[in-house]
């Protein structure tokens, strides 16, 4: 199988990102909601910003004082970076070994997990040394146990995609040491189980 940041690469070329955005519009405008300061200024990271859309949408907000997109597909930055001309910084990196010099307050991702080789331990780090006192994590997930649909998924993209229960991923959450920690399902009707939505408050 191919690595997901080839894949993703192969999807920027293909102009996929852009159906990308279309497709998480809803569930990601429901985390942003729950999630940005309402009264005070923040700074924002988006963990695999894809072509840095939510990027550009945060940066909008009059309370950001600054946002930052970080993603493995080189032409995902390249494609953000392009269309992203007055937005401070793009960061290439493999976000497994990532190390952030900065904190944030809201530290973002949506669909980009469980494709790490690790995430238990890049949840770890986040609240460790990337994210401020208080800050908050939320993460938005589609292909977990639950949702029987995403089952066929990791056969049908090519590319390694770890399946865990919602109890899986709260158990991290926990075992990295947040606190006030939530979830639920965005954007769930008939048809479809929902995005897991999961969030937890740094100590």
């Amino acid at each position: 199988m191919k690595k997901a940041t080839e894949v993703f690469g192969e999807w920027a070329v293909k102009g996929k990102d852009k159906g990308m955005e279309k497709s998480h519009a809803l569930p990601v405008g429901a985390m942003l909601d729950f999630i940005l300061p309402k009264k005070n200024n923040f700074t924002f990271l988006d963990l695999g910003c894809g072509n840095g859309w939510v990027v550009r949408k945060v940066a909008k907000n009059p309370l950001c004082s600054w946002a930052v997109g970080i993603d493995g597909a080189e032409k995902m930055i390249s494609n953000a970076k392009s269309l992203s001309k007055d937005i401070p910084e793009y960061i290439l990196a493999d976000i497994d070994t990532f190390q952030s010099v900065e904190k944030y307050d809201v530290i973002h991702s949506m669909e980009v997990l469980y494709y790490l080789d690790n995430p238990k331990e890049v949840i770890k780090k986040i609240s460790k040394d990337w994210l401020k006192d208080n800050g908050r994590l939320i993460i938005g997930i589609d292909h977990y146990y639950e949702n029987l649909e995403s089952h066929s998924w990791q056969e049908k993209v090519g590319t390694r995609m770890l399946l865990l229960k919602e109890e899986e991923w709260l158990d991290m959450f926990k075992e990295a040491g947040f606190k006030q920690i939530e979830s639920w399902r965005a954007n769930k009707n008939s048809e479809w189980e929902g995005t897991l939505v999961i969030t937890g408050k740094n100590s």
